[in-house]
């Protein structure tokens, strides 16, 4: 019985010690415990509450055949997203990319809104701001039509020359890309040929010029030949001696000059000398009066426009002639 009563004495006495501990310093346990719940509160509400900004990628998909994109949509989108840092920290900007699905799509402009459901961000984020949120897209439907080529020819060839054929090969080229641009095509120009100073024929290949990007074209390039003569022109040519040929007398003629006009090589023509152009024949004809045509002797590449007179008196003498002094002399 003793034994019993020593056992519960000990017994109260340890839950008075552990009493005892346990109230000590109560007022600064208290406080520590406050401490530790307001900054767990702290962090928990910072860790809800954080913002992140990305730079989203935008993939376009399922674009019908036979259509295609004429302006330049963004590739890109950026959003923020708010949720705990822990789990912001994890976004991948590729991995969340943006699909736009333009299956059924038409020609023409279309505006395709971008909502936060769009974005695979993990349950407990939010996509709270996205810009752009509207993207427009200009669609257009793609053709193929065959279009002539033109050669741009650059410079000037040489004076007293003229470009008188060109000739390309092939003369056409498949042109495809968006409707609107390929449609109004009237030719398709070459890069610049350089004719500059020639006086021959020049053949050599050329590049087409690409001043559309969105235009494709079945061929780079092209064999073209440019061909050149000279320039022809007329020229009026005055007071120009009427010459006798094959006269053994003295003669007179009347009238003893003409006006000539002659077509022929600009250049030539500048520089012709008329000496023995115009001229009658008197081979076996004896002295007396005659009524002469008057005959021409042109170069070649050269031809008669007009001449006057086209007749002429020749009026031959019975005496020799001693010098060529006499001639138009009676």
């Amino acid at each position: 019985m003793r034994r019993i009563d020593f056992e519960l004495l000990k017994n109260r006495l340890d839950l008075d010690r552990i009493r005892r501990q346990l109230t000590r310093n109560l007022g600064l346990r208290l406080l520590a415990l406050l401490i530790a719940i307001g900054f767990w509160m702290f962090v928990n509400a910072g860790e809800r509450g954080s913002v992140i900004a990305l730079t989203v990628p935008i993939n376009y998909r399922q674009l019908p055949k036979g259509l295609t994109i004429i302006n330049r949509p963004p590739d890109f989108v950026k959003i923020e997203v708010t949720g705990p840092r822990t789990l912001l920290s994890l976004l991948d900007p590729e991995r969340i990319a943006v699909t736009m699905r333009l299956k059924g799509i038409g020609s023409g402009q279309s505006d395709l809104r971008i909502l936060p459901t769009m974005f695979n961000v993990p349950r407990g984020t939010t996509v709270t701001r996205i810009s752009p949120d509207l993207i427009t897209l200009d669609v257009d439907r793609d053709m193929t039509r065959s279009v002539p080529i033109h050669l741009t020819a650059q410079g000037k060839v040489a004076n007293g020359y003229t470009i008188s054929g060109v000739d390309i090969r092939p003369a056409t080229v498949d042109v495809s890309g968006p409707s609107r641009f390929v449609l109004p095509l009237s030719q398709i120009d070459t890069e610049p040929f350089d004719v500059s100073g020639i006086t021959n024929d020049v053949e050599r290949e050329i590049d087409l010029a690409d001043t559309n990007s969105m235009l494709r074209y079945s061929l780079d390039s092209v064999d073209a030949r440019v061909s050149v003569n000279e320039v022809i022109g007329d020229r009026e040519f005055r007071s120009v001696s009427v010459e006798v040929q094959n006269c053994d007398y003295r003669f007179r003629v009347e009238p003893h000059a003409g006006s000539i006009t002659i077509r022929g090589p600009v250049l030539k023509l500048a520089n012709l000398d008329t000496k023995g152009i115009l001229y009658v024949d008197a081979k076996d004809l004896a002295p007396g009066l005659h009524d002469l045509p008057v005959q021409v002797n042109l170069p070649d590449g050269m031809q008669i426009v007009r001449e006057s007179p086209d007749k002429v008196r020749l009026r031959m003498y019975h005496d020799k002639r001693t010098t060529t002094a006499d001639e138009h002399q009676s």
